[in-house]
């Protein structure tokens, strides 16, 4: 069966060297354009390697990349971390069909940050998809699905890179012995049931001090590596990582800093506080919390959200 990847970055890099291993035939691979300065995208560096072509347009839907796709004669076609739009004209050229990975139970958390959103809502499960993608925004029919737990204190980080990540690369190839096997299902997304979230930027993120703690820590460790939740410490943004919830209240308004240590600081919020260790102040670098708060003399009774 021969199989184009369409991906990028580290997901991209393993689901190809999985498919190898794996011995399929992997005919070509499409990943962004070079960006001056920078190393090559993981999955170019691993397709060179492996002897593969690799293809690199900047938009997917211009009719250059869909003359090479087509060119291919695939009979299936892995997308593995996409953030072009991929046209019908190359979802539908390879005999089998087009797969993707989603992570998110579809049809719950359709759009480009469903890892983010889950965790900031407070849920306490999400998952994985792989679908057949169609015209719509993650509206595909389903392939098989993952699900995991998402624990009170796990962050963006842990949840992508601890389990959707290897999951997805597992799942990708199942679903691919799926498809060369013809035994993939193709089951309709429940749409009663569907729920679309944009991207999770910084401006998504900022610090509502007068939530509920259970609220600001969700969206701190929801967004956590990135985009950082934040906040403002006279005038100045300021965003939060590695953060612990702390229960009872502290009979200190919201937003003002309690304590500072040797570890860290803590900033009250309702029915609670939480402790910060480590910050991204604006225009810097991520940097450890007492770094940063012996740098600008940060001390109880500081206010953040001014």
């Amino acid at each position: 069966m021969r199989i184009a990847i369409i991906g990028q970055a580290a997901f991209g890099e393993s689901v190809l060297n999985a498919l190898v291993e794996r011995g399929e035939d992997i005919v070509g691979v499409f990943c962004p354009p070079d960006r001056e300065g920078r190393p090559p995208d993981p999955i170019k560096a691993a397709a060179e390697s492996h002897g593969i072509p690799t293809f690199q347009f900047r938009r997917l839907r211009n009719q250059p990349a869909i003359d090479a796709f087509v060119g291919l004669n695939t009979d299936l076609c892995v997308m593995a971390f996409v953030t072009d739009i991929v046209p019908d004209a190359i979802l539908t050229a390879p005999t089998n069909g087009t797969i993707q990975y989603h992570p998110s139970l579809l049809p719950k958390h359709r759009g480009p940050s469903s890892i983010n959103w889950p965790i900031i809502q407070g849920e306490t499960k999400t998952g994985l998809t792989i679908f057949w993608p169609d015209a719509g925004l993650d509206t595909g029919q389903v392939l098989l699905q993952r699900e995991i737990e998402i624990g009170p204190d796990d962050t963006l980080g842990s949840v992508y890179f601890g389990r959707l990540f290897p999951m997805g690369v597992e799942a990708m190839t199942e679903a691919v012995a799926m498809v060369k096997a013809g035994t993939a299902p193709c089951i309709e997304q429940d749409g009663d049931q569907a729920t679309y979230e944009g991207w999770c930027g910084p401006q998504e993120v900022i610090i509502d001090w007068s939530g509920p703690v259970d609220q600001i820590y969700n969206l701190i460790r929801g967004s956590d590596p990135s985009p950082g939740a934040g906040t403002t410490l006279g005038g100045k943004t300021v965003q939060f990582y590695k953060a612990e919830k702390r229960e009872g209240d502290s009979e200190k308004s919201p937003g003002e800093v309690t304590e500072v240590t040797d570890a860290g600081f803590t900033v009250a919020a309702k029915g609670g506080t939480v402790f910060i260790s480590r910050v991204q102040p604006e225009g810097g670098r991520k940097v450890s919390a007492p770094e940063w708060t012996k740098s600008i003399d940060l001390r109880p009774g500081a206010r953040f959200g001014s």
